[in-house]
């Protein structure tokens, strides 16, 4: 079993990374390069819990998304052609008073076949660098979207300093 933890902060507010993140249609994958358009479908979608199947690259897995806590997402792997047990997602959201957000998530990854196996073992090695690419080009996707990538620039170079 892999677990990644992986960290951003932001400019976009909790809503703004929320409404990225459960946006399921046409295009998802402008924002989630791992959710290509073709694997994606929709099987329930309410205000605050959806069931979808994504994936690409000849992986998928169908997730339960619950946004219904503000401050939290977590998706859980119901099915999926390499994962199983515990595998899922967890998105929390740290609201700070100049107008910053700070992101992490939690990315577990257990194997359920030989192929899950075998890519939880990369996960666990090298590949957190493919994760955090992931996760950085998802976040800058929805900044575009809202208009806060100049200012999460900023805002991570304050940070930094």
């Amino acid at each position: 079993m892999s677990t990644i933890r992986l960290h951003r902060t932001t400019r976009l507010t909790p809503e703004q990374y929320i409404a990225g993140l459960t946006d399921f249609g046409p295009g998802r994958s402008k924002l989630f390069g791992n959710s290509a358009d073709e694997y994606l479908k929709v099987h329930h979608l309410d205000r605050t819990m959806a069931d979808v199947t994504e994936g690409s690259g000849g992986v998928w897995e169908r997730l339960h998304y619950d946004w219904s806590d503000p401050n939290r997402v977590v998706l859980v792997t119901t099915d999926s052609n390499v994962w199983g047990g515990t595998s899922g997602h967890t998105y929390i959201f740290k609201r700070w008073s100049d107008g910053t957000t700070d992101i992490d998530v939690v990315v577990v990854r257990e194997g359920k076949n030989l192929k899950g196996y075998l890519l939880g073992f990369v996960l666990a090695t090298i590949g957190k660098r493919v994760l955090s690419t992931a996760f950085e080009n998802s976040v800058k996707a929805i900044e575009d979207r809202n208009g806060a990538a100049s200012r999460s620039d900023k805002a991570n170079s304050s940070l930094a300093a």
